[in-house]
């Protein structure tokens, strides 16, 4: 391997991946949401705070050095030789890690034509068609336009629409400037004193699902979900509710018992015991988490017989 002096290697893997394609690839750089970019290229590779993480392909790193390697597949040697090659002709200009993005205002995505890919996508995945219909015609659910994604809207007490989740084939995100004080939810048809919490819509709407197939109503208590999932602060006395809970407890203030039913997983776990922590002693909170698989859908899909859903494909976005 031709030899580079360290120094010249320290220097390289100074360079972050935003950085350099901000200087050196301009034309490779969209914003995804808020601080968050992906590449033209590869839309499932995110650059957030330093850091890039290709989803689809469950790699990541810090560095421009990393992504050159790992993803554009070039030797060491070769990548060093073109960011320091690169850096020489035009120093880079580095962003200001103070500088916040500015908030962007609420917009939906376009409305398709047609609901066919996104009933299908979601019926695949085990979701009563029923259910499905009351939230397309209630407003809070539909199909974007080009992307064919599910729109699962968020509203306010009036009715407007205040927050989007996006979820499709190997997609998840959010729409810009979506408030999550107002996430996806679907409320009980009558009064009840009863919460059921979810990590994600389909995590919800898989619950709703399993309620008809037991013969139960599915409206018969309150759901909603904090689209996405919630991550403890590391210092205890600094974690809030999380935005969408305080909202919902606040404007429905004879919630007495509140249902936990997040994942089977790590943080899944530690989110149930954050909540009953930060949570009054006057709320009987219980922790129901799916009998089987990562989450609901997951179990949803295995009394149904359907395949899995891969978690690749859950956590990917663009």
């Amino acid at each position: 391997m031709p030899y580079i002096d360290p120094e010249v290697i320290l220097e390289a893997k100074k360079m972050d991946l935003f950085t350099y394609l901000q200087n050196y690839e301009p034309q490779e750089l969209v914003r995804f949401s808020g601080n968050v970019y992906c590449t033209r290229t590869h839309d499932s590779l995110k650059i957030s705070n330093g850091k890039w993480c290709w989803h689809s392909r469950g790699i990541g790193g810090r560095s421009a050095l990393d992504y050159l390697i790992k993803v554009r597949g070039m030797k060491f040697t070769e990548a060093v030789e073109q960011i320091m090659g690169r850096a020489a002709i035009q120093p880079p200009v580095f962003a200001s890690k103070a500088e916040k993005p500015k908030k962007r205002a609420f917009a939906l995505p376009s409305v398709s034509r047609s609901t066919t890919h996104m009933i299908n996508y979601l019926m695949r995945r085990g979701i009563d068609i029923e259910i499905l219909q009351h939230c397309i015609e209630t407003g809070r659910l539909y199909e974007s336009y080009p992307y064919h994604n599910a729109v699962f809207v968020g509203m306010d007490e009036k009715g407007t629409p205040r927050y989007a989740a996006l979820r499709g084939e190997g997609f998840m995100g959010e729409a810009d400037g979506s408030d999550k004080h107002y996430s996806f939810g679907i409320p009980a048809k009558t009064d009840s004193d009863t919460l059921n919490l979810f990590e994600s819509p389909i995590d919800l709407l898989s619950y709703a699902t399993l309620l008809k197939l037991h013969g139960q109503d599915w409206r018969q208590e309150h759901q909603l979900s904090l689209s996405g999932v919630y991550q403890p602060k590391e210092n205890a006395d600094e974690t809030a509710t999380p935005a969408a809970l305080e909202r919902f407890l606040q404007n429905n203030m004879n919630i007495r018992k509140i249902v936990l039913r997040f994942d089977n997983d790590k943080t899944g776990r530690a989110a149930v015991q954050t909540i009953r922590a930060v949570l009054p002693d006057s709320y009987e909170i219980i922790d129901k988490p799916p009998p089987s698989g990562k989450d609901y859908n997951d179990y949803l899909c295995d009394r149904l017989n359907l395949p899995r859903t891969q978690t690749k494909e859950r956590r990917e976005a663009r």
